[in-house]
Order: C-alpha cells, then sequence, then structure tokens
C-alpha cells in the first residue's frame, strides 16, 4: 500500500473523527437530560429513524442533529429540477456551470435547514421531562435564534467535511458520513439487546433470528450489488491492431442495480423532511398526519418502497447514458454483434438497462422495507429496517472498490516510472 493511499484513508477517517466529535456538543440553552429521557420512549418512530441517520446526535440534541439530510434534499431538487429545465441540465455539464450548480444546493442547503431548526426549536417549547421540568433552560425566542443558528453551523461542517472527504479522501464523503453515524449505532444496540434478553422482554431464538434476517440480507445485497450484465462489443480489425499494446474492453458492464443506494438514501431524506416539520407541530391534525408517517406503520414503508422504486429509476437514467456509451463505441471503431452502431445501439442499451433497472429497483424496494416487516412482526420494540443495512454494505462496498482502483493505479504508476 502506497503513501498516498495511506494519506487518503488517514484523512478519511480523521473528518470521520471529527464528524463524531461534533455528534457530542449540544445546543446552548437544552436540558440533554430531559431530550434523552424522552427519546427512550421513541426508539420506533419517526424520531427513531432520524436518530439511527444521525448516529445517535438527535438524542443528545446535537448541532448536527439534523445530519446531512438537509443537503441531500437540496440535492434532490436540483437533481429534479435539472431533469426537468434543460437550461440547468446543461449548466450542470459545464465545469464553471457546475461550481455555479454546487452553490445553488450549498443555499438550499441553508434554506431547508433553517426551516428544519426552526420547526425543532418550536417543538422543544412544550417538551417535558418526568418530573415536569422543561427541555428549554432560555427564553423561547431566544432558544429559536440560538438553536437555528447552531444547527445550521452543524450542518454545514458536515457539508463542508463530505465533500473534504470526496476530494481528498477516499470514497463519497456524504455516504460515508451516514455509514458512519448508522455503525456509531451497532454498539449501543447490542447491547440494548443484550438487556432486553437478560430482563426477559426478548428471547434468545428472536436475537439469533434477527441475526440471521441480517447475515441473509447482507448476503443477497453483496449478491446483487457484484451481479452485472456484461454486453459483448466486438472491435474492428484494424481497431485491434491499433490497440494491440493496449487493453481494450470487449464488453460493456451494466450493473444490475445501476443506482446504487443513492434512491434509499433519497427516499429517507424525502421522508423525514416533513416527519420533522410535522412533529413540531401541536395541533391535532397534524399530529394524525404525522402518526401517519410513522416508520413503525405500514402506510411508511409502502411510501418508502414507492419512493425507492422512483428514485432507482430516476437515478439510472441519469449515471447510464446509453446515447454517449453508443456515440465513444462507434467512435472507437466497435459494435455490439448483431445490432447496427448509432441509434440501434442507444436503442438497444437503454432497453437492457431498464429491464435490469427494473430487477435493481423492486431488489432495493424490498430490502428497505421487507426485514423491517418481518421484525415488527417478531414484536421487537426497536427500530430496525433493511434500510441501515443496505447503506451500510453499499457504501462499505463501494469504498473498497475505490481503495482497490486506487491500489491499482499505484501499481500502474510503479510500472511506468521503471520503464516497463
Amino acid at each position: 500500500m502506497n503513501q498516498q493511499l495511506v494519506n487518503k484513508i488517514l484523512i478519511t477517517i480523521g473528518f470521520l473523527f471529527i464528524y463524531r466529535l461534533l455528534a457530542y456538543v449540544p445546543v446552548p440553552g437544552v436540558d440533554t437530560a430531559v431530550i434523552a429521557s424522552f427519546f427512550d420512549s421513541h426508539q420506533s418512530d419517526a424520531l427513531g429513524l432520524m436518530n439511527m441517520f444521525s448516529g445517535n446526535a438527535v438524542e443528545r440534541l446535537s448541532i448536527i442533529s439534523l445530519g446531512i439530510m438537509p443537503y441531500i434534499t437540496a440535492s434532490i431538487i436540483m437533481e429534479l429540477l435539472a431533469a426537468t429545465f434543460p437550461n440547468l441540465g446543461q449548466m450542470k455539464k459545464e465545469r464553471d456551470g457546475m461550481v455555479k450548480y454546487m452553490q445553488i444546493i450549498r443555499y438550499a442547503t441553508i434554506a431547508i435547514t433553517i426551516v428544519q431548526a426552526i420547526g425543532v426549536s418550536i417543538g422543544l417549547q412544550s417538551l417535558t421531562g418526568p418530573d415536569g421540568s422543561s427541555a428549554i433552560l432560555t427564553d423561547h425566542t431566544t432558544f429559536i435564534v440560538i438553536s437555528a443558528v447552531s444547527m445550521l453551523a452543524g450542518t454545514m461542517l458536515l457539508m463542508w467535511i463530505g465533500e473534504q472527504i470526496t476530494q481528498s479522501g477516499i470514497g463519497n464523503g456524504i455516504s460515508l458520513i451516514i455509514f458512519a453515524g448508522i455503525v456509531s449505532a451497532i454498539p449501543s444496540a447490542i447491547g440494548q439487546s443484550i438487556s432486553m434478553v437478560n430482563e426477559g422482554a426478548m428471547s434468545f431464538l428472536t436475537v439469533l433470528a434477527i441475526l440471521a434476517l441480517i447475515l441473509v440480507t447482507v448476503g443477497v445485497i453483496i449478491y446483487v450489488e457484484l451481479g452485472e450484465r456484461r454486453v459483448p462489443v466486438t472491435y474492428a480489425k484494424k481497431t485491434m491492431m491499433q490497440n494491440q499494446n493496449k487493453r481494450v474492453m470487449n464488453y460493456i458492464p451494466i450493473k444490475v442495480n445501476l443506482s446504487g443506494v443513492i434512491p434509499v438514501i433519497f427516499a429517507s431524506a424525502i421522508l423525514m423532511f416533513p416527519m420533522t416539520v410535522l412533529s413540531s407541530s401541536t395541533n391535532p391534525t397534524v399530529q394524525a398526519i404525522a402518526d401517519v408517517l410513522n416508520p413503525n406503520s405500514y402506510f411508511f414503508n409502502f411510501l418508502t418502497f414507492t419512493f425507492v422504486i422512483f428514485f432507482a429509476f430516476f437515478y439510472a437514467s441519469i449515471v447510464f447514458n446509453a446515447k454517449d456509451i453508443s456515440e465513444n463505441l462507434k467512435r472507437q471503431g466497435g459494435f455490439i454483434p448483431g445490432v447496427r452502431p448509432g441509434a440501434s445501439t442507444a436503442a438497444f442499451l437503454n432497453e437492457t438497462a431498464s429491464r435490469l433497472t427494473i430487477t435493481g429497483a423492486l431488489y432495493l424496494g424490498l430490502v428497505a422495507t421487507l426485514p423491517f416487516m418481518i421484525i415488527k412482526g417478531m414484536g421487537v420494540p426497536f427500530f430496525f429496517g433493511g434500510t441501515a443495512v443496505l447503506i451500510v454494505v453499499q457504501v462499505a462496498l463501494d469504498t473498497m472498490r475505490k481503495i482497490e482502483a486506487q491500489i491499482y493505479m499505484s501499481k500502474y504508476e510503479t510500472i511506468s516510472a521503471v520503464g516497463l
């Protein structure tokens, strides 16, 4: 392992360590004991889901309790707008335009964070502990301003950390932040399970069933994520002679799951935004809507499944451009046997990718919802779903691929340097 890769890994670990430290910095003016006691009774609802994605930062009301979700929500909005308006889509493809595009996302993140922070601050005004003590230690108006500024600063720090990991570290920074938040909750979940078994609240067979379900889910995720359709490619004899000293790929790999973990993260972000706003209201009608959107409900899982399917097709259409692939293939003198170069090749690739995306979208939707439904049927009193396992496994696989690619790149550079 070369020094450059070691430095990237150390940079990534360092930034993730800073992220975990921020999770223990509470918003000024709150009684963390009251907040903690409140979350003890809300581990299986919307707040439990938010707490899981934030790495238990929500139950401490940390300055990063909103997590990276405002940034993801802003990214979703911009992706939808870019797909709708051609000028915005063209801006995204240009180098200078991409800088403006990312700047718009940052401004949108600020607006979304302020709305969510104010919603959380207002909701905390009516929160009291078991002894009747208030969760807010200062004047309500002052607290709203302080908490909004604190949470905005925390979210901006997370966004900056994610961008720094992507640029200077290894892997996707935003995905790794979510990954670190979920993984950090594993020790407490194990401890809670052991306590429940000792107290008789959960049988040992139930724990074994949960472990078996997790292993099966991990196995399915790895199997599908490594699966791909290899479309054969033939090159003209002249092209092969010109590139006889170079490796020419004789197939086009199309993954079963083209969109990766993005649809699940997008679906979670879309559903968590209204939950954050609605949970701050004391209106009975709004509370009824919030109860319907509870992650412990079947309707929430139906919405999750629907959103995952939608974003799987939407994001796959962005990352897989059949027209560009067919043009590059034609320019290099290659063709798919039995398919004419140009428009026919693009249509063939689109059809192939669409069929694979149907399978990949159904796989993502089932993995994101089915394990939770099984766990709920077993009567486990804490939140657990395939979404967390899916994100952890996919981010781990993606990071390992990038580390492996970096290792191979360093080997090629070494061979080139010695003249081989």
